[in-house]
């Protein structure tokens, strides 16, 4: 027997290829959607991890921001340089200010930025330290040297307090003394008397002494003065007769009369004749004489 030929059956291979298609369609469908859930969720996650590190990073910004106004504050109160440190603070500022949303390469380039911020606080940490040992050697010297001023001017003190002693010292010894004062009384004719006087046989009154020898004493012009002082503590003076008045103790007194002199240290003499004018009253008087503006000598007479 002769095979019998059988047609394939067309129609069951159209949907067998078709079913196939629809499968490869759903699998391919199938695999976009997990892919595309997957490329986002590392996206979303890529995106959470960059908002994380701008975070971290501007907090860093704001930590070194506030170091930065420390470290400024420091360094200028030990007079150091903070030009670096104040031009940090102005870009730290500027940054800070910036909108929060940053690229990846403008992060890293952030993060960067901060890291150089870092290593310039520590720079500026040695620096201060330096400064620190800077100044306490300066304070320690300037104290030294305060000491030594101190003690420099006590030593001044000491010695102007001395020089100004020796001078008081030799100012007083360089005074002058009268010696051998006398008081006579002269009349119209010339003849002279000793004390006790009559008035009318007192026209003139003489007044004598010798300058003491004085080795101390300057060779230079000097001004003798002499009081003739009544009991009652009245002086007697005429200006017109050549009375005046000078300083004793930062007083002005009246003097009697005067004289100009070149004192040579020889114990030079010096008389004063004084008319009164008039009639000396009874009663006790006094003669002090005086260089400059202190007593030198004095003597006593009586008028009956």
């Amino acid at each position: 027997m002769e095979p019998t030929n059988t047609p394939p059956p067309q129609k069951s291979n159209k949907t067998t290829v078709i079913i196939s298609l629809l499968v490869i369609i759903v699998l391919i469908q199938s695999a976009k959607i997990y892919f595309d859930y997957t490329d986002k969720k590392e996206i979303v996650a890529q995106k959470a991890d960059v908002e994380e590190d701008l975070a971290s990073t501007m907090q860093r910004l704001k930590e070194i921001q506030a170091e930065l106004d420390v470290k400024i504050k420091e360094v200028e109160k030990l007079g150091g340089d903070v030009k670096d440190l104040q031009k940090a603070k102005a870009e730290v500022d500027a940054q800070l200010k910036r909108s929060v949303s940053r690229s990846t390469k403008a992060i890293k380039e952030l993060k960067d930025r901060v890291e150089g911020y870092e290593e310039l606080l520590k720079l500026k940490d040695d620096e201060i330290e330096r400064l620190k040992t800077t100044n306490q050697s300066l304070f320690t010297e300037n104290r030294q040297l305060k000491t030594q001023k101190n003690v420099l001017n006590d030593s001044i003190n000491r010695l102007a307090t001395t020089k100004e002693e020796l001078a008081s010292k030799v100012a007083l010894a360089s005074q002058l003394k009268a010696e051998n004062v006398t008081v006579m009384s002269v009349n119209s004719k010339g003849k002279e008397r000793e004390s006790p006087f009559r008035a009318r046989q007192l026209e003139k009154l003489k007044v004598e002494f010798n300058l003491a020898e004085n080795k101390v004493a300057p060779i230079e012009g000097k001004k003798i003065m002499i009081r003739v002082i009544d009991e009652n503590g009245q002086v007697i003076f005429d200006v017109a007769r050549g009375s005046g008045t000078f300083l004793v103790n930062n007083k002005e007194e009246f003097y009697t009369a005067s004289q100009e002199i070149l004192f040579d240290n020889t114990r030079q003499k010096l008389t004063f004749l004084y008319e009164k004018g008039s009639e000396f009253a009874s009663g006790n008087y006094t003669v002090e004489i005086y260089a400059q503006d202190y007593l030198i000598g004095s003597a006593q007479f009586v008028v009956k």
